[in-house]
């Protein structure tokens, strides 16, 4: 098992040089903070900003500066400001390379269900995460594999409100990579558990990487 950080790395270095990529709100946003500052990578805000930089702090920190999870960040050079409107007409638009958002359930054939477990407390709208799922090239998911009551996020199907159909094709979770495939789940890699003991906590057949 991999904590958060370490988590945040791997999906930084897989983000290809040069991407248009949208980090979603909570554990996804810690991947601005991985990326080589080489990259190229520039990152969008659906809150209207490119060329987001790292997480800011201390005295870099800036209230008008905020992404759309209301974390204070900071700004790269070049980067600039747009209307609302005109950060969703980029979403929907199929301007973003790659979307990074987080997930309570993600089906074998990559539906998304990220929005809504039926807790009186869960945001009550679906928000941007639903242009950002149809929109963006690649949707990568960050989460946890299991609930706190030990039961799989990655399913045959999803039980709860989707956001997208057949949408995600990366999983990053903390035990396994999955990849998302028309030949089914395939497992690229793993942390600190067998391929047996994997499958044996998912009800969704799990292909090795070849």
């Amino acid at each position: 098992m991999i904590d958060r950080q370490t988590l945040a790395k791997l999906v930084a270095a897989d983000i290809p040089r040069g991407a248009f990529v949208n980090l979603g709100i909570g554990q996804p946003t810690e991947v601005a903070d991985h990326l080589a500052p080489d990259s190229g990578v520039i990152l969008h805000t659906e809150n209207g900003m490119l060329g987001m930089g790292p997480q800011a702090h201390g005295s870099d920190i800036d209230l008008d500066l905020i992404n759309a999870g209301k974390v204070p960040v900071t700004e790269l050079p070049g980067a600039s400001y747009f209307h609302h409107a005109d950060s969703f007409a980029m979403m929907r638009g199929g301007h973003l390379d790659v979307c990074v958002m987080g997930a309570y359930q993600v089906s074998a054939r990559g539906d998304l269900a990220n929005w809504h477990s039926g807790s009186p407390d869960a945001i009550p709208a679906v928000g941007g995460a639903m242009d950002l799922a149809v929109g963006a090239k690649q949707v990568f998911v960050m989460m946890n594999l299991l609930t706190r009551d030990g039961k799989s996020k990655l399913l045959p199907e999803c039980t709860y409100p989707l956001t997208g159909l057949r949408c995600v094709t990366r999983v990053y979770a903390d035990l396994a990579t999955f990849l998302i495939t028309d030949d089914g789940v395939v497992v690229r890699d793993m942390h600190g558990i067998s391929f047996a003991d994997l499958q044996a906590l998912l009800d969704v057949p799990l292909k090795e990487l070849a």
